[in-house]
């Protein structure tokens, strides 16, 4: 297997007859592409773990309806807010929701926000976790306030959300291979709150940092 990253949070894992695509956005420099026009047998996923418009390529669903062997693995939100028919999905991702396919097996986590944070093992045993937007989210006071304004909920609220999160996926992968995970520069100096706690909890073989193209004037 081989993991490529794409941009902002959008990795794509390459198997010989698979391609497994997480929250494709944007592609600067055409290397999803690539990996697609070289699929030509392969079957092609992609999931996304919410609706926002950073995880989220409107092309996907029409992608998918025009290549029989490409599938959408959606978060229920998204299907949601992004319109999509619901004919179109191999599978709704919602909370607890496992999906099996010829290539993964994948289990759906909550977030600490929108949408939902995965796990896939690969035929070989291979364990990959996606995070999405699920993240530690905690600003530090000199932090944008239209961004702390999005978390609705408190500090401690938060943490303690994150913390059971990463419990419940423990419970079930206490090991995984490959770990996508936001390290976002707007939260400052706690930007590595939340990776830490992940290999805290978690064993992590690799982790790839994901996210970090917001806000990059925050740690000039």
């Amino acid at each position: 297997m081989q993991l490529h990253y794409i941009h902002h949070s959008c990795f794509a894992a390459e198997e010989e007859d698979c391609l497994i695509v997480f929250d494709y956005w944007l592609d600067p420099d055409g290397l999803l592409h690539r990996l697609l026009d070289n699929a030509h047998n392969k079957a092609v996923y992609f999931i996304v773990s919410h609706f926002h418009q950073d995880h989220y390529n409107p092309d996907i669903p029409q992608w998918c309806a025009d290549n029989p062997n490409w599938h959408l693995l959606p978060s229920y939100d998204t299907v949601r807010r992004r319109r999509i028919d619901k004919s179109l999905p191999l599978a709704i991702l919602r909370f607890g929701e496992e999906v099996s396919t010829p290539h993964f097996h994948l289990k759906a986590y909550r977030s600490t926000d929108v949408g939902v944070c995965t796990v896939l093992t690969l035929r070989d045993g291979t364990t990959l976790f996606h995070a999405g937007d699920c993240n530690n989210w905690y600003f530090p006071p000199a932090a944008d306030p239209s961004d702390i304004d999005r978390v609705k909920v408190t500090y401690d609220q938060m943490e303690k959300l994150f913390l059971s999160i990463l419990r419940d996926i423990r419970h079930d992968y206490p090991s995984i291979d490959h770990a996508m995970f936001p390290v976002d520069p707007r939260l400052g100096q706690e930007m590595l709150r939340g990776p830490f706690q992940l290999l805290n909890a978690i064993h992590i073989g690799h982790l790839h940092p994901m996210h970090y193209s917001w806000g990059l004037s925050a740690i000039e």
